[in-house]
Order: structure tokens, then C-alpha cells, then sequence
């Protein structure tokens, strides 16, 4: 019944039924194009790998990385959607990328959107705890995502397209508990304030509830050729990444064993031109892999990754083919920049961090969460008062999709699918830029991981209302210009 409602809420018909339109809108003749590709952005072997608060280096590659584009054309608009195996992009890159892409392929950045899948066994892109990325592997981003992007451009075709979501539950799970009084630690910065707790421990006797819900929706979106030659997927899952890679490994976890899969099913190999598909990250940053009830049995390592991605592509690979295909629809787009405050550490809170960094014990790495917030805090100070955050939207016929620069706790991502005036709608994070966690105001006042301050969690507490707010007037926008 629960695939039932979410296959009805984006128009799509389930396998025996009859397919019923989408919302498109029409013009005279059927003058809508597509076209694909791909780009290698595989590191270079001993390159840092981010993810985690201490740096890790490539030692192996267990499968290629890839930027995965998409181009879209109605005849007068294009658009590009492009999906990255990294663990986040920041805003310099996207800014290079985008001006490469503007002079080549004649797209404007407002029309791209360009995002990373947040794998936490991919090159470092963006500097963060103890990982710092190599300054030729961020020109080399930049120039193969741009490549990508202009190769979709050459391949485009006469092409129709549909949208729909599938779902599945089993895979998604909040990561912050709310725990039993008095079993909460203290944070980095020695405060006892915080109310739940991230990754608490599987079956920990001490657990009460999850603080948040999780989205089980697998949006996607399919393409075709005029004679029916599939061209794209694009999915959407709102799962913060798989992990349980080889140790050295560079991966693009589910993600790319998602893209894999799903060509596999659909007899998507050796095209030509080649057959693309891609898991965008939704709204995940508090939803992991993790049943922290009930472990599930060990796995080798890519086990879980295999298991997620086989279900995700069985789901979305179902949806597809159930799908009514449209070429008379019209594209458009919007974005636009905030200004957000940064949480900056006061004189007292700094003059605590360099005193925990004074007596820190010399090496190479810091040992200690306290010592690694501790660093963070005077990394901060540096910050600007204020930093831009980009915000965007696309439309795709009926079909509407948000981009956010954050890892976005998935109340926002809901809220945004249920206030949307264009239905359905999904979310992109991650996209554009890279400005740490997005909790809402509700989950900072508990405290946690995700709320503590560092460069992987400093935007104002009152981000997520202001880009909520400003993603809804962007949408407003598109509703009224259609």
C-alpha cells in the first residue's frame, strides 16, 4: 500500500495499470533533447581521502570515480544536472567548473547543478578536520567536470522523458538517538548539554528513540531516445553514504555500484552512445545505513554497498519502466545567493582552544576530539562574519528539484516536498557548494555531533529556516513563470 501512495503522489502507473500523463507543459512540435555522459575523476594513488577526522591516503583504486552529467534541452532552455564521486565540492571548485562549462558548452551556472554524492572514500575536495585536498586535483575536478558536461552537450538527441518515485524503507535510519539521562558524554567542548547523540552504538541498552524520521522515497528520472534506447537515470535517496570499503580504498560506494546495477538491468551496456546513471544524495544528515535496534549479520567489505545498491536499482529500474515518457515539456531554472552568519568561537571559547592546542602532544596528527574541535575553533575565527550560500531550482516539465550546498537533515528535505507548489518534488544536497551541516533550529537546541561547532558544521542555527524559506520562493518563482 505505502509504494501505492508514493507511486500515485508522482503520477506514475504501477505494472499492470494504465499509465496516467504527468503534468507537462505543452508546446508546438516535439523539439526536447538529451544526451549523457561520463568523466573519470579517479585519484592519483597516495591522495588524501576525507570522511573521517583523520586523513586517510589511496593506496588502491577498487573501482573508478566518475562525474556523471546529464543535458537537458526544450529547444530554447538547457539544463545540466551533474553528479560527482565525491565526498563534498567546495564552492571554488563548483565556481571554475561552472565558468569552464559556460565558456564550452554556452549553459549558464544558473541552469547547473553540480553535486557530490558525500562517499566517504573519495579524494578530499574540501578541507575538513585533518584532510586537506592536493591543489592539481581540484583544477583536474573542475576541467573533467566541465568535460563531462560537454560531452552530454555532443550527445544530445531527439529524446523523451518521465519522472516517478519508488520507495524503500529498509535502508534508511535516523542517526541521532535520544538516550537514557545521564549516558549522553560530553562534547569536544566539554559541555554535558547535548540531548541526543549520533551513532550511539548498535543495541545500546541505553537508547530511547531516534530524534528525527527518515524519507524512504526513491525519486528518479528516466530518459530516453525517440526510439525508446534508454539514455539516463538519475535517482535520489536520502542516505548519507554506505561505507564498509577496503582499508586505502577510493570507491564511489552505493552510488557507483547503484549506476552499475541499474545499467546491468537495463540492458544499458556497450550503447552508444553509452548509457548513464546516477544516485544524487537527498536529504541525509542525520540517516545512515545503521539499525542501531537490531545489528544486521557482518558483511565483507562492498557487501552492504552491493545490498543497498541492488535493492535501489531494482526499485528504481521498477519505476522506469512503468513510466509514461513525455518530449513536450518546457525546462527552466532559478537560483540565488544568501548571506548566513557563521557560528565563530567568542574570545573565551578561542582562548580555550588555543590552550587545548598549547598542550596537545606534537605529531603529525591530533589524537583527540577535543584537540580536532579544538583546531577547528581557531579555523573558524578566520571565517568571514558572513558566507554566501547558494540555493537553486530546476523544472523539468511538472517535476521540480531543489539544491541545497549542505548536508541536509531530512525534516527539510520533507517539508520542501510537501510545501512545494510544483509537485513532486526532491532535493539535491550537497549541490553547488559545500556549507557543513544544515540541522534545523529544533535539532540544534538538542545538541549532537552534527550541531558541534567546526567547518563541517558552521552556518548560523537559523540556516535551515532562511534557506528553506528562500528555496520555497525560488520554487514560487518557477510556479509562476510556467
Amino acid at each position: 500500500m505505502a509504494i501505492a501512495i508514493a507511486c500515485s503522489a508522482f503520477g506514475l502507473a504501477l505494472p499492470g495499470s494504465s499509465p496516467s500523463a504527468h503534468a507537462a507543459d505543452p508546446k508546438p512540435g516535439a523539439s526536447f533533447q538529451a544526451g549523457a555522459a561520463t568523466s573519470n575523476i579517479s585519484p592519483w594513488l597516495g591522495m588524501s581521502i576525507n570522511g573521517n577526522m583523520h586523513d586517510g591516503k589511496a593506496t588502491h583504486i577498487h573501482d573508478e570515480l566518475h562525474a556523471r552529467a546529464l543535458v537537458l534541452d526544450d529547444g530554447k532552455t538547457k539544463l545540466a544536472i551533474i553528479v560527482c564521486d565525491s565526498c563534498m565540492i567546495p564552492r571554488e571548485v563548483i565556481t571554475d567548473a561552472k565558468r569552464l562549462i559556460r565558456e564550452r558548452s554556452k549553459l549558464e551556472p544558473d541552469h547547473v547543478l553540480i553535486s557530490a554524492t558525500h562517499a566517504h572514500s573519495c579524494p578530499t575536495a574540501g578541507s575538513v578536520f585533518q584532510s586537506d585536498p592536493d591543489p592539481e586535483y581540484l583544477k583536474f575536478l573542475a576541467v573533467r567536470i566541465a568535460d563531462a558536461v560537454q560531452r552530454a552537450v555532443n550527445n544530445l538527441e531527439p529524446a523523451k522523458i518521465g519522472w516517478g518515485a519508488g520507495k524503500n524503507a529498509e535502508q534508511v535510519f535516523n542517526r541521532r538517538w535520544k538516550m537514557k539521562p545521564g549516558t549522553i558524554p560530553a562534547d569536544p567542548f566539554g559541555k554535558t548539554t547535548d540531548r541526543v547523540r549520533m551513532n550511539p552504538g548498535i543495541a545500546n541498552p541505553n537508547l530511547v528513540e531516534p530524534a528525527g524520521p527518515i524519507d524512504p522515497e526513491v525519486p528518479i528520472v528516466s530518459v530516453r531516445s525517440a526510439q525508446g534506447r534508454p539514455i539516463a537515470l538519475l535517482a535520489n535517496y536520502s542516505l548519507h553514504y554506505v561505507g564498509g570499503v577496503g582499508a586505502g580504498h577510493a570507491s564511489a560506494d552505493y552510488y557507483g555500484a547503484f549506476a552499475d546495477r541499474t545499467k546491468d538491468l537495463l540492458e544499458g551496456d556497450r550503447l552508444d552512445p553509452p548509457f548513464v546513471a546516477m544516485m544524487s544524495n537527498g536529504t541525509s544528515g542525520d540517516i545512515n545505513n545503521i539499525n542501531f535496534r537490531e545489528a544486521h549479520p557482518p558483511a565483507p567489505p562492498y557487501g552492504r554497498i552491493n545490498l543497498v545498491a541492488n535493492e535501489l536499482a531494482t526499485e528504481a529500474v521498477r519505476v522506469a519502466q512503468a513510466l509514461e515518457y513525455h518530449d513536450d515539456l518546457t525546462l527552466d531554472a532559478r537560483a540565488a545567493d544568501l548571506k548566513l552568519g557563521v557560528r565563530q568561537p567568542n574570545p573565551e571559547e578561542l582562548a580555550a582552544a588555543e590552550a587545548t592546542l598549547a598542550s596537545a602532544k606534537k605529531g603529525a596528527d591530533l589524537n583527540t576530539v577535543p584537540e580536532l574541535y579544538a583546531r577547528e575553533s581557531i579555523l573558524l575565527s578566520k571565517y568571514p562574519k558572513q558566507v554566501d550560500v547558494n540555493v537553486q531550482a530546476l523544472r523539468i516539465g511538472g517535476l521540480v528539484i531543489v539544491a541545497i550546498p549542505c548536508e541536509v537533515f531530512v525534516e527539510i528535505g520533507l517539508k520542501l516536498k510537501a510545501e512545494s507548489p510544483i509537485k513532486p518534488a526532491f532535493t539535491i544536497e550537497l549541490a553547488n557548494g559545500y556549507n557543513g551541516y544544515l540541522p534545523t533550529k529544533e535539532q540544534h537546541e538538542l545538541g549532537g555531533y552534527e550541531t558541534w561547532r567546526a567547518r563541517s558544521s558552521y552556518l548560523e542555527v537559523d540556516a535551515a529556516s532562511k534557506i528553506t524559506t528562500k528555496a520555497l520562493d525560488l520554487l514560487q518563482e518557477l510556479e509562476k513563470a510556467r
